[in-house]
C-alpha cells in the first residue's frame, strides 16, 4: 500500500491512508474511488447528515471482508469533528455520536471505510423527535424490488388520500424506502404506531403481497413493510451512502414515474452505481430535498 497523504479540504488538514486498497474487489474500485465519490456527493449529502447521530459502518478489508459498527466516535477523531452525547437506555449511559456537519468530516469518515452511512431519523438536539417517518421495503424471496414497487405505489396512494407527500428512494441494497417528511415536532410515541397503522392497512388490503409481522419466516414472496425503523434507537441508512454491495451501489432518490415504470417493467433496473448518482443529480438535482424542509402534521388514524 501507498504511503499515507495529507491533503487539505475546506481549509481542514487530514490525513489519507491505504488509497489504493481495493474495498469492492468485483469491479476493482479502491478506497480513492470511496473517497472521491462522497467528496463529488457532498453537496447534496452533508445536509441530509447535519445535526444527526452518525453510526459508521466500516469495513477497513472491503466489501467481503469482516466489518464492524461503530457508534461512539472515535477517540482518535480530528479535534474539528463535532460529536453529540445521546443517552442509551440499552447502556445506560451516554453514546457520544460522530456528526457529519462539513464536507472535511465526511471524507475523514470515508477514510475510515464507512462505506455505509446510518443516521438517525432525529436531529442530536431534538433526539426524540424524528422529521420524517420512513417505511423500508423489504423483499422476501422470489419477491423483488419489483414487488416493491407496488407496495411503495399502495402506500404513495394512501399518503395521498391522508394529504401527505411522500418521497421514494432505494435501499441501495435489495429494496426501498418511503420517506414522510414532517418536520413538525413529532414524537415516536406517535410516528412508530401511526407506520405499523399504515403497514397493517395495507397488508389487509393485500395480504399476498404484503406483510407488517416481524418474523422472517413469513417473509417467502412477500414484501415486509418495516414499521419499527421508526424508533429512537435505530438508524437508517442515509440517501446517497454507498452499500457494502459486489458493485458499489447508492441508496439513490427516484421519481415515482421510475417507481411506476419498474413495476410495470418498462425501466429495467432501479439499481444505481455511484457514478451513475453523480450523473443522476447534475441532471435532476437533490430529488430528496423536500424531506429536509417539506412541514406535515401527522394525521390522526
Amino acid at each position: 500500500m501507498t504511503a499515507a497523504v495529507e491533503v487539505e479540504v475546506e481549509g481542514r488538514r487530514l490525513m489519507l491512508s491505504n488509497l489504493e486498497k481495493v474495498l469492492y474487489p468485483a469491479i476493482g474500485f479502491t478506497k480513492a474511488q470511496v473517497i472521491d465519490y462522497y467528496t463529488r456527493i457532498s453537496r447534496v449529502l452533508v445536509p441530509h447528515m447535519r445535526g444527526r447521530p452518525l453510526t459508521l459502518k466500516r469495513y477497513p478489508n472491503g466489501v467481503d471482508g469482516k466489518f464492524f459498527y461503530e457508534k461512539n466516535c472515535p477517540s482518535h477523531r480530528p479535534d474539528w469533528v463535532k460529536t453529540a452525547a445521546v443517552y442509551s437506555r440499552q447502556n445506560k449511559a451516554d453514546i457520544n455520536f460522530c456528526l457529519v456537519e462539513d464536507v472535511p468530516t465526511l471524507v475523514w469518515a470515508a477514510n475510515l471505510a464507512s462505506l455505509e452511512l446510518h443516521t438517525s431519523l432525529a436531529r442530536a438536539d431534538a433526539i426524540m423527535q424524528p422529521t420524517m417517518v420512513v417505511f423500508d421495503l423489504d423483499p422476501g424471496a422470489p419477491a423483488t424490488i419489483r414487488e416493491c414497487c407496488a407496495v411503495a405505489l399502495k402506500l404513495l396512494q394512501a399518503f395521498d388520500e391522508l394529504g401527505l407527500k411522500c418521497f421514494a428512494k432505494t435501499s441501495g441494497s435489495k429494496g426501498l424506502q418511503v420517506y414522510v417528511p414532517l418536520n413538525t415536532g413529532c414524537t415516536y410515541e406517535q410516528t412508530k404506531p401511526f407506520a405499523l397503522a399504515i403497514a397493517q392497512h395495507l397488508e389487509a388490503l393485500e395480504p399476498k403481497l404484503v406483510l407488517s409481522n416481524m418474523k422472517k419466516e413469513l417473509r417467502t414472496g412477500k414484501v415486509f413493510v418495516d414499521w419499527s425503523q421508526n424508533d429512537d434507537h435505530k438508524t437508517t441508512v442515509c440517501v446517497y451512502s454507498l452499500r457494502a454491495r459486489e458493485r458499489p451501489t447508492v441508496s439513490t432518490p427516484l421519481t415515482w414515474d421510475e417507481v411506476e415504470a419498474h413495476h410495470r417493467g418498462k425501466l429495467k433496473t432501479l439499481a444505481f452505481t455511484s457514478d451513475e448518482v453523480l450523473e443522476r443529480v447534475e441532471r435532476l438535482g437533490d430529488l430528496f430535498a423536500p424531506v429536509l424542509e417539506l412541514k406535515q402534521a401527522l394525521p390522526e388514524l
